[in-house]
């Protein structure tokens, strides 16, 4: 390989690296704006697939986000969400605690599980906090 196409093969990599560096810093869609961007993918899906069924429910879906959401309204109804699973995590740590009290190894376990599962949507429940 001679000196020219080494170099031509060393820029366009640069290139192709910075390309796909900017497009990571790139923020995505936030709010309603995902929320209908999200539907509509799936509209797009359903149309592909011929799913006349599921193109109707998602036509539905798009026009009442479009005429009835607000980023204000989804982050107050995502804030009651992460509301909810922190109270559903306290209580079943309570309840956790009062079969570890008891001492039954059947029933810690399923409480064990109960609480791994609510911790888990609570965490779902941050992270869509964000989107």
């Amino acid at each position: 390989m001679t000196l020219f196409p080494r170099l031509a093969l060393i820029a366009a990599c640069g290139l192709l690296a910075m390309h796909v560096s900017a497009a990571e810093e790139q923020p995505g869609l936030t709010g309603c704006a995902a929320k209908r961007q999200a539907i509509s993918t799936q509209l797009e899906q359903a149309r592909a697939h011929g799913n006349s069924e599921q193109q109707a429910g998602l036509e539905k879906a798009l026009s009442e986000v479009t005429a009835n959401c607000t980023d204000a309204s989804l982050k107050k109804e995502r804030e009651n969400k992460v509301l909810e699973a922190r109270h559903e995590v306290g209580k079943r740590q309570a309840d956790l605690d009062k079969a570890m009290k008891k001492g039954d190894a059947e029933r810690i376990n399923k409480r064990k599980d109960k609480l791994a599962e609510s911790r888990k949507e609570l965490q779902q429940a941050l992270d869509e906090l964000d989107k």
